[in-house]
């Protein structure tokens, strides 16, 4: 039970530190869609999600309103549609027609946004998994809210550097279909090694083939947080500060472990998994790059900034698992650029960069997030920041990402305007050194030798 201290304690958070439920995920497996036929399938698609999440927003409002406390995204995550549209899409446009049906469907119950227009081709490529991956930048392009991942490389399985080769053109592709956007489309596609199957965050959400037929997924958030606890132990030792991340931590997962509970009862969908992600917004007070700051950093990105992140991580995953018995999804601190007004004003001072941010990495929760670039940049260069990512995943056994967004028109010392909790980024200068002998050999790179566990 939660006692009324800390309820007083809870409200105190939500109204002066931006604690909130970032988002409650509905997963949903369409299995049972799968048809020879395209247009039956889409019809059992829609069918099935309007049914499933008929109620998922106005449950999520009313329990928002009882509790006080916010919840700012309904979504839902599906099935990867490559495995779903396998036996009926001949042609990447027939794909496109099954995006269509998934954005008309989240439209339709109200969702804040919709996963699992996916593909998992850590090891290889079926005909189906290719025609989605192509069948992409139109899918982002003719769709609002319907959100994009590809899961490149594995621990167990090395890296298919055919489908990271052939990520970097799609992710170029993107940006071009949707110029007119400041590439709008890229901030909806995230390409991952070692893909957890039950993540609500967006853009890298699906519901995966070992889940259940349908679960409720909960992500909550609080740098905010964070940041007000640490500013009370300022120049206190590494103790009292790991102590004080694990106990905020704590609290912040008992919100949304509730949350999620009530969620589930009143949906009568069971509970899958609360992720404790520290996921920041533009919002001032609602940064991690702030709680860099407030560990000691000038700036992130500062000497010592890795070792600072990889502090805060752990107790926050620490903190959190003694909250909630089913700990999933990510659950540590995302680093997005553009979402976080301290990681912005970091990059604007010159002391963060693209690889700097890469060797944060190594231990943050995912990876390369919202980082807008030149326009201009190669293919062959997205590839291969892509396969350097999919490399610390693999080695370090991690789920890392890449989300980046090459801004058509647009190059280093411009800022692009994304708009909501996307945010606005200034655009980063990406290493012009060619990659390209190394990106165009075909094959993947083989699995590490700790990966065999049997």
């Amino acid at each position: 039970m939660i006692n009324m201290f800390e309820v007083r304690e809870t409200n105190e958070m939500i109204e002066k530190e931006n604690l909130d439920v970032r988002t409650i995920t509905m997963g949903i497996s369409l299995l049972d869609c799968i048809d020879s036929e395209l247009s039956k399938c889409c019809d059992k698609i829609y069918d099935k999600i309007t049914t499933r999440a008929e109620n998922l927003v106005s449950t999520g409002e009313l329990i928002s309103k009882e509790y006080g406390i916010p919840i700012v995204n309904k979504r839902i995550s599906v099935t990867p549609i490559a495995l779903i549209g396998g036996a009926c899409c001949k042609t990447s446009d027939d794909f496109v027609e099954i995006a269509k049906t998934l954005d008309k469907a989240a439209h339709k119950v109200g969702i804040n946004f919709i996963g699992g227009y996916s593909a998992l081709v850590s090891k290889g490529m079926t005909g189906a998994d290719e025609l989605l991956i192509r069948s992409i930048p139109a899918a982002l392009s003719q769709t609002e809210l319907v959100c994009s991942s590809v899961n490149l490389g594995s621990t167990r399985t090395g890296i298919n550097m055919d489908a990271v080769r052939l990520m970097g053109e799609i992710i170029k592709e993107t940006a071009e279909f949707t110029k007119d956007n400041d590439s709008l489309g890229c901030a909806k596609l995230v390409v991952f090694c070692n893909a957890p199957d039950d993540n609500p965050f967006m853009a890298g959400a699906f519901h995966g083939v070992t889940e259940a037929d349908a679960i409720i997924n909960v992500g909550v958030s609080g740098p905010g947080v964070v940041k007000t606890a640490l500013s009370k132990v300022r120049g206190e030792s590494f103790e009292v500060l790991c102590e004080t991340i694990k106990k905020t931590a704590f609290k912040v997962t008992r919100v949304g472990q509730l949350v999620a509970k009530e969620a589930s009862k009143r949906l009568n969908v069971p509970f899958g998994i609360v992720d404790l992600s520290l996921a920041p917004t533009p919002a001032i007070g609602d940064s991690v790059a702030d709680i860099l700051c407030e560990i000691g950093l000038e700036h992130a990105g500062a000497p010592g900034t890795t070792a600072a992140l990889a502090l805060l991580n752990d107790q926050v995953k620490k903190g959190g698992v003694m909250a909630s018995s089913y700990v999933g999804g990510l659950s540590g601190a995302f680093i997005p650029v553009s979402e976080d007004q301290g990681m912005i004003d970091a990059v604007e001072a010159g002391a963060l960069t693209l690889e700097k941010l890469e060797a944060m990495t190594c231990v943050c929760s995912v990876g390369l997030d919202m980082i807008a670039i030149p326009g201009d940049t190669k293919a062959t260069t997205i590839s291969g920041i892509i396969a350097d990512e999919m490399a610390i995943g693999m080695v370090n056994q991690k789920t890392t990402a890449v989300r980046l967004i090459p801004v058509c028109g647009k190059g280093v010392g411009e800022n692009v305007e994304f708009g909501g909790l996307l945010g606005h980024a200034p655009i980063m200068p990406v290493n012009q050194f060619s990659c390209d002998a190394f990106v165009n050999r075909t094959g993947r790179i083989p699995a590490p030798i700790h990966s065999f566990k049997n």
